[in-house]
């Protein structure tokens, strides 16, 4: 085999289906694939050498495909399957790849494919790889979703490699790719890189980003002997070595007892590693740090984090591929060079999943602290809190109370002592959200004042925005923006959301001291007046009470699939009613969903559907009157408690005191309790009133011609929308590139804490008191529960029964109707206070939330105990 290199290769196009890999660059992915347009830009690299090879194209591809026009109804069909039917995928794929293999190159192809072979070495070894046009991007790797032959020799041998090569379009994996990924199959192409075998004496994955914790300033390698493939193809175990600043940070040596090599005449051949072998590394650590520093040069010419093939051959490095890493969670941009940490904000609002454009614009707007974007989520810079004691001490206080493994992943961060600056005290004391609230009293007017002050300031803009349209709509929108932040930072409302906290937490922490009773405040806060979600939910079993004497409609809803059915209710024995009553409920609550703080989100009243399948259940698993049996049971526990603790106070020393001061601190808690939820609804109601004006201007535009449909909007934040509508000018090529990156940054799962080297901090438990095997979590409403696990990850879908635990990844606002039909709740995000807590107590629910990855550890059906006392998940079968 020869050690040649693509730079001494040469160019040898002939007619359009073959290209030398130094002809081709970045740009020409249509015509070379990811794989085949990245060897042609990385040969193009300085000091990287790539061994010589060339590319057949798409054209011939497509010249193949033309052959056989039956494949292009087989692709038709192929396109129409559900992701999920793997039986399907399976037969449809496996159909495709015979057509296609099935197919005689035309003479004159098959000689332009293997002309290029006369000016390398006709008797050397190949590697015929594949090279689609959907690889190696940088929003999806589609890595080994198409096949690589390795050693292959003789002409006819490569013509029958790259028919191969051709057909792995349709894997089995990479069709079912595609389908999840919106990716055309009848657009995606297959190019095929033909590349001289080098014989390596070792070979391995370089990232030059920690695929672990992606950091990106930590290089990972993993190295073993022989051919990448064996590591690749998960065969052995690599070495792995951690490089950062150009120094090895961490190395592991595996036992390695095989390796795969090339054979003289052809295919490779497992060979057994001579035992004194098996545990020498594979790359001395001047050789890794070597490798690692060519990674990073390819890494700057590609503009970001790479994952590289290389192979060792005489003493250097080759490198046989080099794509993206689509992984990688973004880092926030700067415009310093200084260490950042970022706490997630859609953790605290219970809505992990990317927002739209025009969502962030709207969120930032509304909120005073400055936030950062990234991967379609939004960040808290919370660096100069971290920075000094008073502020630091504050900040890990409260985010321990909201989410314990945000506060275990910052105190990560400071353990280490070399990343977050230490800072005067005056310049870090604005860094965290300041003083403690004024003392309010204990009146019940302040509340009914607060929510009296929110319905008339909404009723008021959805009167007054019925007449703005164009510019001045925006200038409307950006005045009343002002009016709503008023009212969320209302000096007022703070205290009662914070008196209503303040008291929880004494009664908890208090009676567990005098009492040993643990967590008092959830029983206690049951059916707590003014708590705008809980309501929700009651108010849907009403609902249900009214269509459940109807047997004609609650058929026809079980059959419901487009958004008009309401208005087809009315021909039905008792039509109106239901119909009424589900208007009059969307009257109320249709402005929330699921993922309520992006505006972008379609509403209820938008997508009444989503409320069947809960009204249906509710219909099936309630009697008449649920409701309101609800509510007052929930109250009379609430009342029973309180007489239970104030009692078993009284008998302890000085028991008169402490039981007053508990029945002061359960009135607080009682009276300010529920508020907690009602500035967000607030603010949900005037986002939808913008919203509908909002899609009334689209509408004009879409008319006008400058959009393509109304929901093209979303792509643009407020101020590009503004601009559109003011200049009558429209930047298309925009809203198709960030409409891709969304569709790519719903892949990324976004972490709690992240830092500006790219690491995300995930956090832990750090407890002794969860049984072997059980899931850690935190507990935010008390009591034990066994039942069905539910695993939800669309409310829509939602099919419950009363032995029923939900298990979801967040639970918003829109999800509280559920919970009148579960018997338990985990979730793998939240927090003590937030909306899915605060129910779960109201209702009396046990839960667990922040629980990682329950949704995956957790198969639905499966039979659970949900401990939401102690704060852990247990699976029993």
């Amino acid at each position: 085999m020869l050690d040649t290199d693509s730079n001494a290769a040469g160019s040898f196009a002939t007619d359009c289906y073959v290209l030398g890999l130094q002809e081709i660059d970045r740009t020409q992915v249509a015509l070379a694939g990811g794989k085949g347009a990245h060897l042609g830009e990385l040969s193009r690299v300085e000091g990287i050498h790539v061994p010589a090879g060339y590319c057949v194209t798409t054209d011939a591809f497509r010249r193949v495909m033309a052959e056989a026009p039956s494949i292009d109804g087989q692709l038709v069909h192929l396109s129409r399957v559900n992701p999920e039917d793997r039986d399907a995928i399976r037969a449809l794929s496996a159909e495709i790849r015979s057509s296609i293999e099935g197919i005689v190159i035309p003479d004159d192809l098959a000689a332009a494919i293997t002309c290029p072979l006369a000016g390398l070495d006709e008797e050397a070894a190949y590697a015929v790889r594949s090279s689609a046009t959907a690889e190696d991007l940088p929003t999806a790797s589609f890595a080994g979703q198409q096949d690589t032959y390795l050693n292959v020799v003789g002409r006819a041998a490569i013509l029958e490699h790259v028919n191969r090569c051709w057909a792995s379009l349709f894997t089995e994996r990479a069709v079912t790719y595609r389908l999840r990924n919106g990716f055309d199959h009848r657009k995606v192409h297959m190019a095929v890189v033909v590349q001289q075998m080098v014989s390596s004496e070792a070979a391995g994955i370089l990232f030059t980003a920690d695929p672990v914790t992606s950091n990106r300033k930590v290089a990972t390698v993993e190295a073993g002997f022989g051919l990448g493939e064996a590591l690749v193809s998960g065969l052995v175990n690599a070495d792995v070595y951690k490089v950062r600043e150009g120094e090895v940070v961490e190395k592991a040596v595996a036992k390695k007892q095989l390796a795969i090599h090339g054979l003289p005449q052809g295919g490779t051949q497992q060979r057994a590693i001579e035992p004194e072998l098996q545990q020498q590394p594979a790359l001395t650590d001047v050789q890794v740090v070597r490798l690692a520093e060519l990674g990073r040069r390819i890494e700057a010419h590609f503009g970001r984090p790479q994952d590289i093939e290389w192979c060792l051959v005489d003493g250097d490095f080759h490198i046989v591929q080099s794509r993206p890493i689509t992984t990688l969670f973004p880092i926030p941009v700067t415009e310093d060079r200084d260490n950042h940490v970022y706490i997630s904000v859609g953790h605290q609002q219970m809505m992990t999943d990317p927002m739209k454009p025009l969502g962030l614009s709207f969120w930032q707007l509304t909120t005073p602290r400055p936030m950062a974007e990234a991967g379609g989520r939004l960040f808290v810079d919370v660096t100069q809190g971290l920075g000094s004691p008073a502020s630091r001490d504050q900040l890990l206080e409260m985010s321990g109370k909201s989410d314990p493994l945000v506060r275990d992943a910052l105190q990560t961060v400071l353990d280490r002592g070399d990343f977050v600056p230490s800072l005067p005290e005056k310049s870090a004391g604005h860094a965290f959200s300041g003083g403690a609230p004024a003392s309010i009293e204990t009146d019940p007017a302040i509340v009914a004042g607060l929510i009296a002050r929110t319905q008339e300031s909404v009723a008021a803009v959805r009167r007054d925005i019925r007449t703005k349209s164009g510019p001045e709509l925006f200038d409307f929108i950006l005045e009343d923006l002002q009016e709503l932040r008023r009212l969320l930072f209302d000096p007022e409302s703070l205290p009662v959301i914070m008196a209503g906290m303040d008291a929880a937490w004494w009664l908890n922490e208090q009676l567990n001291t005098w009492l040993g009773e643990e967590n008092a405040a959830d029983t206690l806060t049951q059916s707590a007046p003014h708590n705008v979600t809980s309501e929700m939910g009651l108010a849907l079993l009403d609902v249900a009470d009214v269509i459940r004497p109807h047997p004609e409609v609650v058929a026809f809803l079980q059959d419901v699939e487009d958004e008009g059915f309401l208005d087809r209710l009315a021909g039905l024995a008792g039509g109106r009613e239901a119909a009424g009553a589900i208007r009059d409920y969307l009257d109320k609550y249709g402005m929330r969903c699921v993922g309520e703080i992006d505006i972008t989100r379609p509403r209820w009243s938008e997508l009444p559907t989503t409320l069947v399948p809960m009204i249906l259940s509710n219909i099936e698993n309630f009697e008449p009157g649920a409701g309101e049996r609800r509510f007052e049971q929930g109250h009379q526990e609430a009342e029973q408690k309180e007489r239970e603790l104030l009692e078993r106070l009284r008998s302890l020393p000085d028991g008169e005191q402490k039981a007053e001061e508990t029945k002061r601190m359960i009135d607080r808690l009682r009276t300010f309790a529920g508020y907690r939820e009602y500035p967000k609804y607030g603010m949900v109601s005037r986002y939808f009133v913008y919203k509908q004006a909002l899609l009334e201007e689209a509408g004009r535009l879409v008319r006008a011609g400058l959009l393509r449909e109304r929901e093209d909007i979303y792509f643009l934040r407020f101020q590009e929308l503004h601009d559109v509508v003011r200049t009558g000018q429209v930047d298309d090529e925009l809203i198709r590139e960030r409409k891709e990156a969304f569709r790519a940054y719903r892949a990324l799962t976004p972490p709690r804490v992240l830092t500006s080297d790219g690491e995300a901090i995930a956090g832990t438990y750090r407890r002794e008191d969860v049984p072997p095997g059980a899931l850690a979590g935190l507990p935010v409403s008390s009591g034990s529960v066994e039942g069905r696990a539910r695993v939800i990850l669309d409310m829509a879908e939602a099919d419950l029964q009363a032995d029923d635990i939900l298990v979801t990844a967040y639970t918003d606002p829109s999800w509280s109707p559920l919970f009148v039909a579960i018997k338990g709740l985990v979730t793998e995000v939240g927090g003590q206070m937030t909306h899915g807590a605060v129910i779960a107590r109201e209702y009396g629910l046990p839960a667990v939330v922040g629980v990682e990855n329950a949704t995956r550890l957790i198969r639905d059906g499966q039979r659970i105990r949900v401990n939401g006392t102690s704060g852990y998940v247990e699976i029993l079968s």
